[in-house]
């Protein structure tokens, strides 16, 4: 029987291969079913989904997640490990994984691990429940959570011993009784995967605890402003800053969408006396934005860590504002990466949604993607266990930074802050010259002479390891001069 079924089985397919392809030898290119391979190829699967979707609606598509593409080119850096130069860090020493953000402030905020789940809104992006686990999971592995350009949801408070909220251009947590709640406020004047563009959630999206949350009346719309309401000039910023600084005590920073004026938006932020800066790269994920605002706009994570890494170490501001990185840092090597260029701290976000229904996925797949599981008003939000969802999310972030731990025992480095730019190395000269990290296949002692030699104009590359310290005098290591 099985044998007489499998001779059917090949026949079939047999005659339908041989007429397809006797087809696509027939008919002409435009009638030709053909043609969709090389079209497709032309415009790509996912530009072509997106066409027929701006065709159907006469609107911008609303892709979650950010940008498809990967900017960053996190794999081209290696870590160099040592074994005489400098030996290995003996496995009875703990690594040092705790951090300080906003060091000078009244109320440091202190983490166990340099990793925070990233700035993600309820009812802007998650439901009830996925920001409670986050926040659960956050609690669970010392670290701190975001509340996203939202108002104070009282559960997520509870649930998050640490809690960095938004004081956000909707205006939703911009008043003292919401925001001397918090352990850290972060001024959010943009992200990596919308800019600083305005945003609408229409009222007949938004459910009563979504209102009563965001302090909205029924009927009304929830828009988030291009610019923060009463912030028209560096002044009134700066004012703002010194006034959130005065009420609460705990630190105050500035979240901005990743740009090439960098640095002249960070000299203002400096100015202001901001504890803390965010810096979204262009890869930032987010609940919903157009595909040219994810894909065309902004800088990449990885240059603006640098860049803004090495401005803050020329304004001799390291040690009293921190740096936190975000936008696509996926895995472990990336996190401690962007650190190594500079940044105190990272943000995980679309990772740590994966992480956070990584078992539960089967509850939505094949039908619904994994994302329905937690976002608002989503199709199954319901079925979400918070706490399964909090403990897989612990145990990434547990994992993650484990692996950034062996990584340190083999550059020698007992704290991850102590990883610095001396510990990497590249095989792509142009990652080498625009960031400041050795060419791997050129001893360090030859760099500069390389790169002299390869200018058609003689003038060569920075020096890298510009500290009299010498090449491992840590975080001296971030500066390139």
């Amino acid at each position: 029987m099985y044998k007489w079924m499998s001779n059917i089985i090949r026949s079939i397919v047999n005659e339908t291969v041989d007429k397809a392809i006797e087809r696509v030898a027939r008919d002409q290119y435009t009638e030709n079913l053909f043609e969709m391979i090389p079209s497709s190829k032309k415009v790509g699967p996912i530009q072509l989904a997106e066409i027929m979707m701006r065709s159907k609606s006469g609107l911008p598509p609303a892709r979650p997640l950010g940008s498809h593409m990967r900017f960053s080119p996190w794999e081209k850096l290696l870590f160099n490990p040592v074994h005489l130069f400098r030996f290995p860090t003996p496995e009875d020493v703990r690594i040092n994984t705790s951090v300080t953000i906003g060091r000078n402030a009244r109320k440091p905020l202190s983490l166990s691990i340099p990793i925070m789940i990233a700035a993600m809104s309820f009812g802007g992006a998650l439901s009830k429940t996925a920001k409670i686990a986050l926040a659960q999971a956050a609690t669970r592995a010392g670290t701190a959570t975001n509340t996203g350009e939202a108002g104070l949801l009282e559960e997520e408070r509870e649930a998050a011993s640490l809690l960095i909220g938004q004081y956000n251009r909707g205006g939703w947590l911009n008043t003292p009784d919401k925001y001397k709640r918090l352990d850290a406020i972060e001024i959010q004047l943009g992200q990596g995967a919308q800019g600083s563009s305005p945003q609408r959630t229409s009222a007949k999206n938004i459910g009563a605890e979504f209102r009563e949350v965001y302090g909205l009346a029924e009927g009304d719309d929830a828009l988030i402003h291009s610019r923060l309401p009463g912030v028209d000039t560096k002044e009134q910023f700066a004012a703002l800053v010194r006034e959130l600084k005065e009420e609460t005590g705990v630190p105050v920073g500035l979240k901005l969408a990743a740009t090439h004026f960098l640095e002249k938006e960070l000299q203002i932020a400096l100015e202001a006396g901001v504890d803390f800066l965010t810096i979204d790269g262009a890869e930032g994920g987010t609940h919903a934005a157009a595909p040219i605002l994810e894909d065309d706009v902004g800088l990449p994570t990885l240059f603006a860590t640098a860049r803004a890494a090495k401005y803050l170490a020329q304004k001799g501001a390291r040690e009293e504002v921190s740096l936190i990185a975000t936008g696509g840092l996926i895995t472990s090597g990336d996190c401690l990466k962007a650190m190594a260029l500079g940044a105190d701290a990272v943000y995980m976000g679309t990772a740590a949604i994966m992480a956070l229904v990584s078992d539960q996925m089967t509850k939505s797949l094949p039908f619904e993607p994994p994302t329905s599981l937690v976002v608002y008003n989503a199709k199954m939000t319901d079925q979400l266990d918070p706490d399964k969802g909090a403990l897989s999310l612990a145990n990434f972030l547990n994992a993650t930074v484990r692996e950034m731990e062996l990584v340190c025992y083999s550059l020698g480095r007992t704290s991850v802050s102590e990883v610095a730019k001396s510990d990497l190395c590249t095989l792509d000269p142009f990652i080498s010259r625009a960031i400041g990290v050795d060419l791997g296949y050129i001893s360090p002692e030859e760099q500069e002479k390389y790169f002299a030699e390869l200018s058609p104009l003689g003038g060569g590359m920075p020096s890298i390891n510009p500290s009299p310290a010498g090449p491992d005098s840590g975080k001296d290591q971030h500066i390139l001069q």
